[in-house]
């Protein structure tokens, strides 16, 4: 049974999805942490109706290996996930966790990828160039921003009518479908 600990910044939508995923059935892992670096985000709440402990950690304490290491490991983690996460992840955590961390990207990468493209700045930077696609790419985490190995890429069609919006819509759509199912068959497939 791989053990998942979710990093997420923001509302949690993702990580609960991925929770509830692991919770309703026997699917070879389960989430025992979420660790947040912003008090007030919506995930904490969301973790803790379906009973995962939360760590509420600053940016700081993420970066500090003596602080971040034994928490992780107190919980046993062997698989971070990062759903809506928005700080770099430091070095020593990569290295101890090498392509056991994957994150999520809302679009076809290498396009709209790098630093400050995340959420909404990515559908309105595809949107206007133009793109007749995007879509999600799940990627081990590497030292450099949205540039580790991609595990999956998939593709939704858009037209001259979307918005912004309505891209977000779409790709929050392919997210729920798929970024639980390729966790599982990433890392709990093979236990």
């Amino acid at each position: 049974m791989k053990r998942i600990a979710i990093f997420a910044s923001g509302n949690g939508s993702n990580a609960e999805n991925i929770i509830r995923h692991f919770q309703d059935a026997p699917r070879g892992g389960e989430v025992v942490l979420v660790v947040c670096n912003k008090p007030e985000a919506g995930v904490i709440g969301r973790a803790s109706r379906l009973n995962v402990p939360v760590e509420v950690l600053t940016g700081a304490e993420i970066r500090d290996p003596e602080r971040m290491l034994p928490v992780l490991e107190r919980y046993g983690v062997d698989v971070i996930v990062l759903a809506g996460f928005l700080l770099m992840i430091p070095s020593f955590l990569i290295e101890r966790y090498h392509e056991r961390i994957v994150n999520i990207h809302p679009s076809l990468l290498p396009k709209f990828g790098g630093k400050g493209m995340y959420g909404r700045h990515v559908h309105e930077a595809v949107v206007a160039a133009g793109e007749t696609e995007s879509g999600i790419t799940v990627h081990f985490v590497s030292d450099k921003c949205d540039e580790g190995r991609v595990i999956s890429q998939i593709s939704v069609a858009l037209t001259p009518e979307d918005t912004p919006e309505s891209v977000e819509e779409k790709i929050h759509a392919l997210e729920r479908l798929h970024f639980p199912r390729i966790i599982e068959e990433t890392f709990c497939r093979k236990c």
